[in-house]
């Protein structure tokens, strides 16, 4: 069905309003938002960059994952952590570019880490 043209106008408002908040809330979480490094959804920026959209979609995957049980180990925290590291290094030193889905996955990995080590810290404090 054809919206009409003021309805589309309205519609198209609505969403500029909500994405435009979402980038507010990214530039304020400290991503850089850089557009060669971020995602697009037809023509609107992710407001998190392909590393923090990472970070955030792998804080959420352990989230669900420790209320279902799976637990990961301190050594792959630590490896999790590393791999992103070693690929921010990478491209750093102007060894090797990463790309937007290599950054998305180290994130990925890196958001699993740092939930799964803030968890195992908060059952060690309150002894839970």
């Amino acid at each position: 069905m054809e919206l009409p043209s003021t309805n589309r106008k309205m519609n198209n408002n609505f969403i500029i309003k909500i994405w435009t908040f979402f980038i507010k809330i990214g530039e304020k979480s400290g991503c850089h938002q850089k557009p060669e490094r971020s995602f697009f959804l037809f023509k609107y920026q992710f407001p998190l960059c392909s590393r923090c959209t990472g970070i955030l979609t792998g804080q959420i995957i352990c989230f669900i994952a420790y209320v279902i049980g799976i637990r990961t180990s301190f050594i792959f925290d630590i490896l999790f952590l590393s791999i992103m590291f070693l690929d921010w290094y990478l491209q750093y030193k102007n060894i090797l570019e990463s790309t937007n889905l290599r950054r998305f996955i180290t994130g990925n990995l890196a958001g699993i880490a740092q939930i799964s080590i803030i968890l195992k810290l908060i059952f060690i404090i309150f002894k839970i």
